[in-house]
């Protein structure tokens, strides 16, 4: 019997050190924030579209959360939150596709699955449990163009906490690449 070939997976993230763990998938470095992320994330997909788009990254996430550094969540949508005039006109959040985020969930079972804020700004997340800073750009620019997309993220720290030395950069590293790995396979 044949194996059915494997999905075309993008996996984007904002800097290379969230994507050295990356074998058997392509992989492409968007830069940091909501605006580098949608130009990088549309320029690829306009140029040769994947099937899949999985993106990755560090986040921090709000002390009264509950959620503990080197934590994954799951984005259920992502909300750009440094978008703050109200018009019926602004796309001010996005989902992750169904299906994709239904396989990724299967593949992690332990990952808390919350809603994750976007800004260019640390705190900048209005208020919401999780922030980082490119998954409404990325979720965004996937929409537009119809390739089905979902944001994973590894808690690094506490928001509230500004002495960026209390950060623990690594332990979400060694989450996010296990996890990366294990989606990478599985997807």
């Amino acid at each position: 019997m044949i194996p059915a070939p494997r999905e075309h997976l993008l996996v984007v993230a904002a800097t290379a050190i969230e994507l050295e763990w990356v074998v058997g998938a392509e992989s492409l470095i968007l830069g940091v924030g909501p605006v580098e992320a949608a130009l990088a994330t549309a320029h690829r997909l306009a140029e040769d579209p994947p099937e899949l788009v999985l993106h990755l990254g560090i986040a921090g996430a709000r002390r009264a959360s509950g959620v503990a550094i080197g934590s994954l969540v799951i984005g259920t949508d992502s909300r750009y939150t440094d978008l703050v005039a109200q018009s019926p006109l602004l796309v001010a959040s996005c989902v992750p596709d169904g299906d994709l985020f239904s396989r990724v969930c299967a593949l992690l079972p332990r990952a808390a699955r919350l809603p994750i804020a976007t800004s260019a700004a640390v705190g900048g997340g209005a208020g919401m449990d999780v922030e980082a800073m490119e998954g409404f750009g990325v979720l965004r620019a996937a929409e537009q163009a119809g390739i089905p997309a979902v944001e994973l993220r590894a808690i690094s720290n506490i928001v509230e906490e500004t002495d960026r030395s209390r950060w623990d950069i690594g332990a979400a590293l060694a989450a996010l690449a296990d996890a990366g790995r294990t989606l990478v396979a599985g997807l």
